[in-house]
């Protein structure tokens, strides 16, 4: 939920800023309904004043034994009127909250204003891989070495899902079992594995609707929702909660599988392991003191490089300009690797602080004494890695001539020794 404060304290730099992440907003629309709900409220709350006063006098006449009927009268009267004005107070609140709800967090003044192009490369670790000869992309590979079987993921389902095999299947468990014992020894995250099914309020909470509708998957006889990424399950773990101040950072990982129906990208890489609709992910989800907060993403950043570095796949980290963020980003690292194959930088991983946005959403607090006032913490969350482009990244980046994949040598505990796929 956007802060209305911010809109009643300084409306033109949040219209400059909301224009800087590509949104048109016009305050006055909520400002009259902000307006006119304060007044409407006021004197709500003298009304309830008054009766309160009324409802005394009356415990007073009565004690004395006498005739409160002209009190009682005066009492009926303003009962009457404050049953009159509470359905247009709830109807203004309603008003303003599905106005603000809409609204998407703002970015961090060290964020760059644009789009895509703004983007900044803030630094590279490891040189693309340099073959003798013309690396064959994921796709070639995976299928000449039966661990990929796309064709029959379509009979199964439908285009863009994935059915791994054999050593496929085994390299896959292999990746997000390596993934979250690096971050759970290593990194100090607790391990938790939530539902991958939601309700309405988790999706709320994160932001992923209202505004993201049309790219979730949701059950038709339920108001359940597959998730798009554990972000959502896994900061609602504390909705609704007043956390302890010594407990901060909590840091979460968890593995799951997501599901985005990828609505309004058909015809992008639709074949392969690219762009999915269902993807295995390791998500970390941090809950943190305001003052904390992008320390902490910078660390968040670091933990998640330290995942590329292991399996020594080249990376490149971008600071997303405004245009390139979330809706609920204040600020977003992307973690690119890349691909030799299809010889391109791909997405594998978004380190993003959302400040309180996802926290005013979702109710979440901390309190640090007994006379401090509860006050809304700072949620981050990134990915530890999301596997399917991992994927893409080891098959290019470690084939030999003869088709066959190494296995990087931190994997090979976890596949049983085995250090290479072969036909």
């Amino acid at each position: 939920m956007f802060d209305i404060r911010l809109i009643r304290e300084n409306k033109d730099e949040v219209v400059k800023k909301l224009a800087a992440k590509n949104i048109t907003f016009d305050p006055q629309n909520i400002e009259s309904k902000d307006a006119r709900y304060k007044e409407v409220l006021l004197s709500l709350e003298d009304l309830r004043n008054q009766k309160n006063t009324l409802n005394d006098e009356i415990s007073v006449l009565l004690k004395e034994k006498k005739d409160p009927k002209d009190v009682i009268a005066s009492m009926k009267d303003v009962s009457a009127k404050i049953s009159a004005m509470e359905p247009e107070v709830k109807k203004l609140k309603q008003e303003i909250d599905d106005i603000l709800i809409g609204i998407p967090n703002l970015a961090h003044e060290s964020v760059p204003v644009g789009g895509m192009d703004k983007n900044e490369v803030v630094r590279h670790w490891g040189d693309p891989v340099q073959f003798s000869f013309k690396p064959k992309t994921h796709i070639e590979l995976a299928e000449a070495l039966d661990i990929i079987d796309f064709k029959r993921a379509t009979k199964i389902t439908g285009s863009n899902f994935i059915l791994y095999k054999k050593a496929g299947a085994r390299l896959e468990r292999a990746l997000y079992n390596f993934m979250l014992d690096v971050h759970t020894a290593e990194h100090g995250y607790t391990e938790v594995l939530p539902p991958v099914l939601v309700n309405r309020e988790s999706m709320t909470g994160t932001g992923q609707l209202p505004k993201m509708a049309e790219d979730m998957y949701k059950l038709t006889d339920d108001e359940l929702y597959l998730i798009p990424t554990a972000e959502v399950p896994v900061t609602n773990i504390h909705r609704d909660e007043i956390l302890k101040e010594e407990e901060l950072p909590i840091k979460y990982a968890a593995y799951t599988p997501c599901f985005r129906r990828e609505a309004g990208s058909y015809g992008k890489d639709t074949k392969g392991l690219i762009r999915v609709h269902q993807f295995d992910k390791v998500e970390l989800v941090k809950f943190t003191k305001p003052q904390d907060s992008y320390d902490e993403l910078e660390k968040l950043v670091a933990n998640a490089e330290k995942i590329f570095q292991l399996l020594k796949l080249p990376y490149r980290i971008l600071l997303l300009a405004s245009g390139d963020l979330s809706f609920a980003a204040a600020k977003c690292y992307d973690i690119e690797a890349h691909a030799a194959g299809v010889d391109k930088w791909l997405e594998v991983s978004s380190c993003s602080n959302f400040e309180d946005f996802q926290a005013r959403r979702a109710n979440i607090r901390y309190k640090g004494g007994e006379t401090k006032k509860p006050a809304l913490v700072h949620t981050l969350n990134g990915s530890g890695l999301a596997l399917a482009r991992t994927m893409v990244a080891i098959l290019e980046n470690y084939q030999e001539e003869d088709g066959s994949i190494r296995i990087p040598d931190v994997l090979q505990p976890y596949m049983g020794g085995l250090t290479k796929i072969v036909q």
